[in-house]
């Protein structure tokens, strides 16, 4: 014979679970929230859009496993833009008039954000977006930026790392600047000779390449030829790679360099690009991954990347960036409690939003807030934070040859 004091306790937790589920069930019911984006899934920026698409997934999946939003399931409409601007405004019109998706996400890189901003745009829809590389063409005013490099980064930045490098172990007097023509690429690179120039440093060469070029030997042999110092590459996906195998054949080691936006991944694996510098806005060790979402979303990404056959599985700027915009999304969506563009739009003007690289505010030019860029290095095969010293890594500090 069952004993009641049993009977009852079977009942509350069958109650118990039923609530539990209740959510979720719910969000089986309802149509699901609808966010349509694009990335360059093929194309010479393909190998840092994937680190994107990775993340997405890995957000989309866990937010739909805490209930989704507003107690919806979301689903990702994602479509391949092939690195190729044009066509990511002819599918983000396809995403808002076709498919009829309820948010939009940003794409990968400057070209491919303002394409889908002019779209974003003409539908009044919220554009959260985590690549852009010129703030100063963020003209629409529903468009939020993840990549917190402020609105004048061509002075802000770039002085942070001629300022690293003054307090590094050997300052530059000769620079070097190459870069591509890609818009945010080149659009740095200037501002980094207008730095040169401020800091009374002598720039010794100047060299610019189309953007998709695969031909590095010629650029690899005027930068020899001009033994600068340090060498500035305006570096946009595989380009770094590219370079430095191009300098290897020529058997040459620049002193010291730097490339602004490479594949993270690719970059960093290579043998030669040891004490290679670049910009970052999060790595995956403290004081970063102390943040609040942090350890859980490095774990995740490792684990992924990993099944994924990535050549780094960290968590680093790219990783973090994206990650970061989908956290904006989230949090205007919760504290407006609906799909409204406008009032979303309006929300995050006003308030600021917690995320895995810290609070950010979007009441600044264009929308942008505080540039925290920080300056990291190739290390043994790892990023390291170098500059500034309060969110360098554990005992790391600038190397130079």
């Amino acid at each position: 014979m069952t004993h009641p004091r049993s009977v009852h306790r079977r009942t509350v937790l069958a109650a118990a679970a039923i609530t539990a589920a209740a959510p979720l069930a719910f969000a089986q019911q309802q149509p699901p929230i609808r966010i349509g984006s694009t990335l360059a899934l093929t194309g010479p920026l393909s190998a840092t859009a994937q680190v994107h698409k990775l993340v997405g997934d890995i957000y989309v999946e866990e937010l739909n496993r805490r209930g989704g939003l507003l107690g919806r399931r979301v689903e990702w409409v994602l479509k391949d833009d092939q690195s190729k601007p044009d066509l990511a405004r002819t599918l983000y019109e396809q995403l808002i008039t076709s498919d009829k998706v309820d948010l939009l996400m940003g794409p990968y890189a400057t070209g491919a954000i303002l394409s889908a901003m002019g779209v974003a745009q003409r539908y009044n829809k919220v554009l959260v977006h985590h690549t852009l590389g010129v703030p100063s063409l963020a003209k629409y005013d529903m468009q939020f930026p993840a990549w917190s490099l402020g609105s004048d980064p061509g002075t802000t930045t770039t002085n942070t790392v001629f300022e690293a490098l003054a307090k590094g172990p050997k300052p530059p007097k000769t620079v070097a600047v190459v870069t591509s023509k890609f818009p945010s690429i080149h659009f740095m690179s200037m501002g980094a000779r207008e730095t040169v120039k401020k800091r009374g440093l002598q720039e010794v060469l100047f060299l610019e390449w189309e953007f998709g070029n695969r031909d590095f030997g010629p650029i690899a042999s005027r930068i020899k030829d001009a033994r600068p110092d340090f060498v500035w590459v305006g570096a946009i996906g595989l380009d770094g790679n590219l370079l430095l195998d191009a300098m290897k054949k020529i058997d040459y080691a620049p002193p010291q360099h730097f490339y602004l936006y490479p594949a993270p991944g690719p970059l960093v694996t290579l043998p030669e690009a040891q004490g290679a510098l670049s910009v970052t806005i999060f790595e995956e060790h403290p004081p970063f991954s102390d943040r609040p979402k942090a350890a859980e979303f490095i774990k995740a990404y490792r684990e992924r990347a990993a099944k994924a056959n990535f050549p780094d599985t960290s968590v680093e700027v790219q990783a973090a960036a994206s990650f970061t915009a989908w956290q904006i999304l989230e949090a205007a969506v919760n504290a407006t409690k609906g799909l409204d563009d406008k009032q979303i739009a309006d929300w995050l003007k006003k308030n600021r939003v917690e995320t895995i690289q810290g609070s950010l505010r979007f009441d600044g030019p264009s929308n942008y807030g505080d540039d925290l860029m920080r300056i990291k290095q190739v290390q043994n095969g790892k990023w390291q934070v170098v500059y500034p010293p309060e969110f360098s890594a554990p005992g790391a500090k600038m190397l130079a040859r």
